[in-house]
């Protein structure tokens, strides 16, 4: 399979990544942090020499980038996996942020996955099968304390995702949306959470992987994911 994931080069994205090139898929990968992407693509290059790993720098943030790197993974072949995984985390609370958070956050959490999708689909679309991705998050099921725009952004993805879902059902292409609760990252690094008390990267890249492999005639729709002893 050729799979396409954003924001790869730390965290979630980067055990997804990890995970499609070690059974063998060629990886096109993107982040806005150069230093890091390339860190990730020449480690995933060196544990896996016999997969086709690729990346470029883009910040999804920019409807512009988005196009960009949509163009550049065409030239390289229409891909059969995309993972929308890009996206940021701000707490807060709404009468108290930032008064561009929202923007902000709807920029990468939302429209980054809306634009590239659709700039992928026609050739998907051709090629008549295909399976799509969305990193929603718990935040598009409930909301919490302190969640905000993110929250906001989280529901919106996830109101995305439902109306991709039915647009595609007869086009072949499949449609998963992603929740997964707390989940070992930069974020939660220094918070003192125990390691027993929250999920890995991995944990979230396995059920990807597996729901990838389903038969054309079967799709998972939601993967809804938390810590065995509930919420953070």
């Amino acid at each position: 399979m050729k799979v396409v994931i954003t924001g790869a080069s730390k965290g979630i994205g980067k055990a997804i990544a990890n995970g499609f090139a070690a059974a063998g898929h060629d990886i096109w990968i993107c982040s806005r942090g150069e230093f890091s992407l390339y860190q990730t693509l020449g480690e995933l290059q060196t544990l896996y020499p016999n997969s086709n790993i690729a990346a470029q720098v883009a910040d999804l943030q920019k409807k512009e980038a988005v196009e960009a790197f949509a163009k550049w993974v065409l030239t390289q072949g229409v891909p059969d996996v995309v993972v929308n995984n890009a996206g940021l985390f701000i707490q807060g609370t709404i009468s108290d942020e930032p008064a561009d958070n929202l923007q902000k956050l709807m920029e990468i959490n939302l429209y980054s996955a809306y634009h590239l999708t659709r700039a992928l689909l026609p050739a998907m679309k051709a090629q008549g099968r295909g399976h799509i991705f969305n990193m929603c998050s718990i935040a598009s099921l409930r909301a919490y304390p302190h969640g905000s725009s993110y929250g906001i952004t989280k529901y919106a993805l996830a109101g995305f995702n439902a109306n991709l879902r039915e647009e595609l059902k007869t086009s072949g292409i499949k449609v998963t949306g992603v929740f997964p609760g707390a989940t070992m990252s930069d974020s939660w690094e220094g918070s003192g959470v125990q390691p027993e008390r929250i999920m890995q990267a991995d944990d979230v890249a396995n059920m990807i992987i597996a729901a990838a492999q389903l038969s054309p005639a079967a799709v998972v729709e939601d993967i809804i994911m938390r810590p065995q002893l509930g919420d953070l």
